[in-house]
């Protein structure tokens, strides 16, 4: 079934705004609330953004940002209190009010043998193809955009792909980016899970743009066939660089960051 226009935004949110209290809030950072950039480290969160979210959090009865990146990285690009964040694709939890995150301990102890492993890899031609490391923990993420030849720089990693599954390791491949992660089973969708469990929510909305958020709504998905979700809404941010079935499979699409603001708008009331 096709997704609804834009111009029914507010019919698509009523299972969430009718209740806010007992609905939730979820999205992806990257492409969903900052645009996608050449580096990681130059993203950034729009402050008219920030303080929506800072109001959905008054209202919803919970609200959470769930990336790739690190916990205290996502805090840091959001800067918001009040609302959940959940980095490392659902590996760290970071709750309102705790200065330090929850983490899967088994995730965590793969640390030092991904930073060993990518550090080893750290070679002259890696750098002549001018891929970028970003260390982010447990993960570490291998950029290629904006590379002066992007093929290339994609041939090569998928050759460390393979030396990373030899080695033991998981690999996810996204919007020009190899991570290398800890072979323990840890997805957005179970971020979504335990968020909604935790917090006793009967409905919930999830915002994405990558490959990764597609097992979010996978999770909506399980949890209303379970019973334990009345309404899901899920909201496929477009992208050039986005997988097809962000889009396919979305009840609602919208275009890029500006797109998912007037999503945010709506829930908030405005």
């Amino acid at each position: 079934m096709a997704a609804p226009p834009a111009e029914n935004l507010a019919e698509v949110l009523r299972p969430l705004t009718a209740d806010p209290s007992r609905a939730a809030v979820f999205c992806d950072v990257d492409g969903v609330l900052a645009p996608i950039v050449g580096r990681p480290e130059d993203a950034h969160v729009r402050e008219e953004t920030s303080v929506l979210l800072g109001r959905l959090a008054r209202r919803y009865g919970c609200v959470a940002c769930i990336s790739g990146r690190s916990v205290s990285d996502v805090r840091r690009l959001v800067g918001v209190g009040g609302i959940v964040y959940a980095g490392s694709h659902g590996a760290e939890m970071l709750e309102p009010g705790s200065s330090s995150p929850r983490t899967v301990p088994a995730f965590k102890s793969w640390e030092k043998r991904v930073r060993a492993f990518v550090s080893e890899r750290d070679t002259r031609e890696l750098r002549t193809v001018r891929v970028r490391i970003e260390d982010k923990g447990p993960i570490a993420a291998l950029h290629w955009r904006g590379a002066p030849d992007e093929d290339a720089a994609r041939t090569h990693l998928e050759g460390l792909a393979q030396e990373a599954e030899a080695a033991g390791f998981s690999v996810h491949w996204g919007r020009k980016v190899l991570e290398v992660r800890p072979p323990v089973p840890i997805d957005k969708g179970q971020a979504v899970r335990d968020l909604v469990t935790r917090s006793g929510v009967r409905a919930a909305l999830y915002g994405g743009d990558d490959a990764t958020d597609l097992d979010a709504f996978d999770a909506l998905d399980a949890l209303g066939r379970e019973g334990r979700l009345d309404a899901a809404v899920r909201v496929g941010v477009r992208s050039d660089e986005g997988p097809v079935g962000i889009v396919e499979r979305a009840d609602l699409v919208v275009d890029g960051v500006d797109g998912f603001s007037k999503v945010l708008v709506a829930l908030a009331g405005q």
